[in-house]
């Protein structure tokens, strides 16, 4: 059984990001506030994408 791994430091982003999510604060990029929390969570694991950090590659279709 395998499962996905993430840094901890990814996950210490995806945490930062569902605070402001719960907190009301969180935003897309088209400025709208963000009220589902899979919508929320993927704005986390792409934030930490971006910084470099160890996060699994984008499913593919």
């Amino acid at each position: 059984m395998s499962k996905t791994k993430y840094s901890d430091k990814a996950q210490d982003k995806v945490g930062q990001v569902m605070h402001e999510f719960k907190a009301g604060k969180l935003k897309s990029s088209s400025g709208e506030k963000v009220t589902n929390r899979k919508q929320a969570i993927a704005i986390g694991i792409s934030e930490a994408r971006e910084a470099g950090l160890k996060v699994p590659p984008k499913k593919k279709n």
